[in-house]
């Protein structure tokens, strides 16, 4: 006869409730690490290495800030500086969750006029946001400015923008400027036959 299999234990995770090697493709690995190296470090020994490497660096940044150098077991100081701390911190900060960059928005207002039905145009202003001016105020006071109507509108890029009806494209400038004088003229930008042009 016929031995009966002995089940199979299966560790899980308290954090994500997974099994421990499906914790990385659950909902948030972070939580689940501290776990994973005390309770399955040989599911992942990466985590060993990556914590490893976090508590050296932990440490040379608290000798850092206390004025102590770190040394070697030979007596030469090691080759930690702050510089290189800086530049790891400025790392961490551009990095997105998954390893992704995330880039800088450039702060520019982007000025496109949009011809409808052969007669009527619009004029599409970007990037105001950037600069901290509430859109919803803006297209209020640009539609007071121009005796036109003016709203907040949501872009192709799912960003929200200002379509003022009308062409204003080369009178808004100067009103941008005076309203808002955070906005340099030197960062608005026209849209001229699918080109960008500096207004200034």
């Amino acid at each position: 006869m016929a031995e009966k299999p002995e089940p199979v234990k299966v560790l899980y995770c308290p954090s994500c409730s997974l099994p421990a090697e499906y914790c990385e493709f659950g909902p948030d690995f972070e939580k689940c690490k501290p776990w994973l190296i005390k309770n399955a470090p040989e599911l992942y020994p990466d985590l060993l290495k990556e914590a490893d490497e976090k508590e050296a660096e932990r440490v040379s940044e608290q000798l850092h800030s206390v004025g102590i150098s770190s040394f070697g077991g030979d007596g030469t100081v090691s080759s930690v500086h702050s510089g290189e701390t800086s530049s790891f911190k400025q790392e961490e900060v551009k990095r997105l969750p998954g390893g992704k960059i995330k880039k800088k928005v450039r702060q520019e207002v982007v000025i496109e006029k949009v011809v409808r039905n052969k007669r009527k145009s619009i004029t599409i202003i970007k990037g105001l946001d950037l600069f901290g001016i509430k859109l919803s105020d803006a297209s209020k006071k640009l539609g007071k400015k121009f005796a036109t109507g003016a709203s907040v509108v949501k872009g192709p890029t799912e960003k929200e923008q200002i379509d003022v009806q009308g062409d204003i494209a080369y009178d808004i400038v100067e009103f941008i400027t005076e309203t808002w004088p955070d906005v340099p003229e030197t960062a608005i930008y026209f849209i001229e036959e699918g080109k960008k042009v500096p207004a200034a």
